[in-house]
């Protein structure tokens, strides 16, 4: 079942001049593709649109796209934005079918205070955002947890330590998910005398889609 709907609207014209005179009314071109089925040209409410967008995560939230009152559930492939301006200039839909299995990103959420943070001053370093997984339609969770409050400095969580009802994760279970490094020295910046407080999460992202 889809966690979120939207309105869209079937359009004849392709084309740049097309989709600029389209979202000079507000509208936002868009595409629905799927295996098998016929690629549909669509068209949202812009505004409509952000609403949705600031409410969910894009990448794993099921939508039910009602196409001028026809139902089809979808996930969003691809957004693509303005490259300086607040602005999404087209969007990508993947018609979803029951029983069809689907692959996507599922965002890394960590859970709890590690014991090395809380009792020894470490670090949580924060190292995989995202892990690829397998699922079905009514399967798709909000995210992959990670529980950490175990951690002691030194320790990681990987991702074969991940579990996920109903979900496949094909990335590599080696990989670290999160770790507790031990805490900085006085020698590493801390000025003489003052008191440092503990680092929760340092986030190395460092960049937004």
């Amino acid at each position: 079942m889809a966690n979120a709907t939207l309105k869209a609207s079937r359009r004849d014209q392709g084309g740049k001049g097309a989709a600029r005179k389209l979202r000079g009314t507000g509208r936002i071109p868009a595409v629905l593709y799927g295996h098998g089925d016929r690629t549909e040209s669509l068209s949202l409410d812009a505004h409509e649109l952000e609403l949705l967008l600031h409410g969910i995560s894009a990448e794993n939230t099921l939508i039910g796209l009602d196409i001028d009152g026809r139902r089809t559930d979808v996930l969003i492939r691809e957004i693509q934005r303005h490259p300086y301006r607040p602005q999404v200039l087209h969007v990508d839909f993947l018609q979803v079918h029951a029983g069809e299995t689907l692959r996507l990103q599922l965002p890394v959420r960590l859970l709890g205070t590690p014991v090395g943070v809380r009792d020894d001053g470490g670090v949580l370093d924060h190292v995989l955002y995202e892990v690829e997984v397998e699922c079905l339609p009514g399967d798709i969770p909000d995210a992959a947890d990670a529980d950490v409050s175990g951690l002691h400095i030194g320790e990681s969580v990987r991702v074969r330590d991940l579990s996920i009802p109903g979900v496949t994760i094909l990335t590599d279970g080696d990989l670290p998910v999160a770790s507790v490094l031990a805490p900085k020295t006085s020698d590493e910046g801390t000025e003489a005398g003052a008191t440092a407080e503990p680092e929760l999460v340092r986030d190395r992202r460092g960049e937004e889609e």
